[in-house]
């Protein structure tokens, strides 16, 4: 079985080739093949020129997004290039660890699940402690998509989400921005998909050390679940 990591990048100059080193050091690397897809969203912090040092070497290869589109644009170009029998999404910065990998496939390995997505809020493994309102924010969202597609998860805005392909081949992805997040989760339990949780660890950021999503995504999130849950739009 051969697995795909997308990472989406932009502006993440300090984390960049840390987060590809920890790719490469998870223990699926010695069972499984793999290649990593970064998409650079058009960085201007100086990522760009340290991806062109390592770009096509040691499985990774680097797309350039020329304008700055968004996550869900990057994630697009990824899931367009990707050869894998399984897609992994990884976020560019340090808050999630590859070190989970094995528990994140293991439900599909097994050949239980379709989709497997990671939850900040099972209560497995260190979680760093930090924004309330963003905890209930997170909440209130997974709830509010719960409502519409019918599925009980605990963490909808999980950056780890881990697709077969058929799943990825599916999926017609339109939200440039954070928005995707909403938006995969309604087509993937519109599709009747094999859906797995598995708790993971936290190691989240503040606002200072980069962190970029806001209350503004936040409500485009509360539009999308409308959108492609209430309205059903492919």
């Amino acid at each position: 079985m051969k697995v795909t990591i997308v990472v989406p990048v932009y502006n993440e100059v300090s984390t960049i080739l840390r987060i590809i080193d920890s790719i490469q050091a998870s223990p699926v690397w010695d069972y499984l093949e793999n290649e990593i897809i970064v998409v650079d969203d058009s960085s201007t912090d100086g990522t760009r020129e340290k991806l062109m040092g390592i770009e096509n070497t040691n499985l990774v290869k680097v797309l350039y997004h020329e304008i700055n589109q968004g996550k869900g644009a990057a994630l697009r170009t990824g899931f367009d290039n990707s050869t894998g029998d399984v897609v992994l999404i990884q976020d560019a910065d340090l808050e999630y660890d590859p070190q989970e990998y094995h528990s994140l496939l293991d439900p599909i390995l097994k050949g239980k699940a379709d989709v497997v997505y990671g939850s900040r809020f099972l209560g497995i493994g260190p979680h760093r402690v930090l924004f309330f309102w963003h905890y209930v924010g997170n909440k209130w969202l997974t709830t509010f998509s719960n409502v519409f597609t019918n599925i009980n998860l605990t963490d909808m805005e999980t950056c780890y989400k881990v697709f077969k392909k058929e799943v990825i081949e599916s999926l017609k992805i339109k939200e440039n921005r954070f928005g995707v997040e909403p938006e995969i989760t309604a087509k993937v339990a519109r599709g009747g998909w094999r859906i797995y949780e598995v708790g993971i660890s936290y190691h989240g950021r503040d606002y200072s050390q980069g962190k970029k999503i806001g209350w503004k995504d936040g409500l485009r999130a509360f539009y999308v679940i409308l959108k492609y849950g209430l309205l059903r739009w492919k």
